[in-house]
């Protein structure tokens, strides 16, 4: 059985879903998680920022331990040496000489004419095997080739020093009957081909990137370009998941710790999502304070106004228990709008707690995705709940999110130290908005995380409170 190598180009695009820039230390994290998983190959982007890029890729040299390092060259001389250069201490490097065969990208793109453009990769597929030991010819948008000039490159890339070929469908274009003809008749029309590693990349555009994938390893193909990232290059997952179920029938398998797949690639997916609609709270627009005008001497009439200035709805009641403990505020110290917050948070809709915090535990580092487990009692049931988020207070909040089985909307968190010195008290403010109505909510403790917990606990039980 033939075992289908993955190269895997998601820090090679190095962008978020919403195209922000991944950063130096995720795209560290990411390569870490696709090395522990056992992906073939690591592709980079080619170097843009010379010390930034640098520094990234001798970083990766020497954490890899698995998978093969490739960077993209670029398309100069230049460009060459300096990837050689950076991945020149790595276990296994590789280097990429990517170049368009088809005649719309050739003059559109790279403004060269067919006959420039085969002796362009000669000199760039030479010049970099004498740089690196492995050097890889990927043939953009190949599908819309004309078949005689591919194989002229092809033969071309061979000829000069390529060990491996990459076949891509760059524009979704082909149907597999169609991909199967091409990889056939490269086979044909390129002897040497036999002898060095053939791979493809095949685009979802039309649906058919596995159905493509397929055809060409039918032919003799030995990789495959996937992404774990949401992209329109094939999916590691769906790609693996087909191979778990018809691979013995194929006559083909995967090196991947399959087992690990899911997880690694969510893992991966919340690194590479700064923003998650609906999945974060911190995807809300956090409000600013309202800019309200109060003194020690406001009698009740305004203290009331600026609660609603600040967005809150309450009865009466609750206004004269915030009333009470501003007087009392503020016979110490003057009191603004956080402090008059901070009020409304203790003093406001206190409720029975249907929600009470039994434990959690947070880690974070510079070297891992944060993670929070938290444990509540709800009426004598204890219910956890386990997420990754984009720092320790963001996954704590996820995992109460999934604790609770529904999203609030952030409109607030503030932290601040309410005590001085080593062991000082920290006090987390967090406001949750519902059904248009602010709740807020208080937390103390010598912990910010446990403070964070405990104040959104605290709005969170007002609402439920509320609903009932």
């Amino acid at each position: 059985m033939n075992s289908v190598r993955i190269s895997d180009v998601t820090l090679r695009e190095g962008t978020t879903h919403k195209g922000a820039t991944l950063s130096f230390k995720e795209k560290i994290e990411i390569a870490k998680l696709l090395d522990k998983l056992g992906v073939d190959v690591i592709e980079m982007a080619a170097i843009e920022n010379t010390a930034t890029d640098t520094l990234l890729l001798k970083t990766l040299s020497s954490l890899l331990k698995n998978s093969q390092l490739a960077v993209v060259a670029g398309t100069t001389k230049e460009q060459i040496d300096q990837a050689a250069a950076a991945i020149s201490t790595a276990k296994s490097g590789r280097i990429i000489v990517s170049l368009p065969t088809s005649n719309v990208r050739m003059e559109y793109i790279s403004h060269a004419k067919p006959a420039a453009m085969i002796e362009k990769i000669k000199d760039l597929v030479s010049y970099a095997s004498e740089r690196c030991g492995f050097v890889e010819f990927e043939a953009e948008d190949a599908t819309r080739s004309e078949h005689e000039f591919l194989h002229k490159a092809v033969n071309a890339a061979l000829e000069a020093g390529a060990k491996a070929v990459t076949i891509c469908d760059t524009a979704s274009a082909s149907l597999p009957s169609e991909f199967e003809a091409l990889i056939a008749g490269l086979y044909e029309a390129c002897p040497k081909l036999k002898d060095v590693q053939l791979g493809v990349a095949t685009y979802n555009e039309l649906g058919m990137a596995n159905a493509c994938a397929v055809s060409a390893f039918k032919c003799g193909a030995e990789y495959i370009k996937t992404s774990v990232s949401e992209t329109k290059l094939n999916s590691t997952e769906g790609f693996v998941h087909l191979i778990r179920l018809r691979g013995e029938q194929m006559g083909v398998s995967v090196g991947l710790n399959v087992t690990e797949l899911s997880r690694t690639a969510t893992q991966i997916k919340t690194i590479a999502k700064t923003r998650r609609g609906d999945n974060t709270p911190f995807d809300n627009k956090i409000g600013d304070t309202a800019d309200i005008a109060i003194s020690k001497t406001s009698d009740i009439s305004e203290i009331s106004k600026a609660i609603k200035e600040l967005g809150y709805t309450l009865s009466d009641d609750d206004t004269a228990k915030v009333y009470e403990a501003f007087l009392l505020t503020a016979s110490k110290k003057e009191v603004g709008a956080k402090e008059l917050e901070a009020i409304v948070a203790s003093e406001a809709l206190q409720v029975p707690p249907t929600y009470k915090l039994t434990s959690y535990v947070i880690n974070s580092s510079n070297v891992i995705a944060p993670t929070a487990h938290i444990v509540v009692d709800k009426k004598g049931e204890e219910l956890c709940g386990l997420s990754t988020g984009d720092g320790p207070i963001d996954a704590a909040l996820l995992a109460l999110e999934q604790i609770v089985g529904c999203h609030y909307e952030l409109d607030d968190f503030q932290i601040q130290a309410v005590t001085e010195g080593r062991e000082a008290m920290g006090e987390a403010l967090i406001k949750l908005r519902f059904d248009g109505v602010l709740y807020s909510g208080r937390g103390i403790s010598t912990d910010i995380m446990g403070a964070s917990i405990k104040a959104y606990l605290n709005a969170l039980n007002k609402i439920v409170y509320e609903e009932d």
